[in-house]
């Protein structure tokens, strides 16, 4: 039986524009309003888990009709109005934000500055945040983690969160772009999916989750089956190797909201 399904938004259930009734090519779509419907129909919570700040997602998930949602890569958690922080007790204080405090830290001018032309900050989504720093740009997430903990900021980590099509001129050249959130170590998709599980009483056979990058991949760590929608490995090939050793991972033959609803009624048919 499904209870809950995990889904990212961009690049998952929005289709082009980050629009729900666009699929990928820009058509009118309802698949992943059918998605939504069949969830509803079959009793399952859906749980939005984003990079987005709380803001943003606190209104998506009411258009929803949902009450519990995951942001900034899984550093929040919201469940029935209850925030809970998932930041390895890095919380706000003293008038500082979460955010402010990685300022402060001094690991964001330091990206910036080893990284030129490669990470820039995600203009304008990178304002008015609460915990993460986000960049945009290519840059091997593992190195920068690397550099981090040498440089004395083994609190963070730089989470590689999809392809997004806006860039600045100074990053002309790149092949692609990517966004990133530098957030704090202990905060992930993954750990945020496993916390709403946990309060929620649901067991991993009970539960899916739908996404397109590699920070989404790692909730297939806490939910019994996680999929992939097409488009994640059209954009990112090289998201067969993560896939190594991944037995409950399937991947969709249909993109973004298509993909979603192949994932959700094909549980629900095997699930019968």
């Amino acid at each position: 039986m499904l209870r809950c399904l995990y889904v990212d938004l961009d690049g998952t259930l929005l289709g082009r524009g980050a629009a729900l009734l666009r699929d990928a090519d820009g058509n009118f779509s309802t698949a992943a309003v059918r998605a939504l419907e069949a969830c509803h129909r079959a009793g399952a919570e859906v749980v939005i888990y984003t990079g987005r700040r709380e803001t943003q997602v606190r209104e998506d998930a009411r258009l929803l009709g949902q009450t519990a949602y995951i942001f900034e890569a899984g550093s929040g958690l919201v469940v029935d109005g209850e925030l809970e922080w998932l930041t390895g007790g890095l919380e706000p204080r003293d008038g500082l934000s979460i955010h402010d405090q990685i300022t402060a830290c001094g690991a964001p001018a330091l990206l910036l500055e080893r990284f030129p032309r490669q990470l820039e900050y995600h203009e304008p989504w990178h304002v008015n945040r609460e915990v993460s720093h986000l960049f945009r740009g290519l840059v091997d997430a593992f190195e920068v983690d690397e550099l981090l903990r040498a440089a004395g900021h083994d609190h963070l980590r730089l989470v590689d969160n999809g392809t997004v099509h806006s860039r600045s001129a100074a990053l002309a050249d790149l092949d692609q772009v990517r966004a990133y959130h530098l957030v704090p170590r202990t905060a992930s998709k993954a750990a945020a999916v496993a916390r709403h599980m946990q309060i929620r009483g649901y067991e991993p056979a009970e539960c899916i989750a739908v996404g397109d990058s590699r920070e989404d991949l790692g909730a297939a760590a806490a939910v019994g089956t996680f999929w992939l929608v097409a488009n994640a490995l059209e954009k990112d090939p090289s998201l067969r190797e993560a896939l190594a050793g991944r037995d409950n991972v399937r991947i969709a033959e249909d993109r973004n909201g298509e993909g979603v609803y192949e994932a959700v009624v094909t549980t629900l048919a095997e699930g019968r």
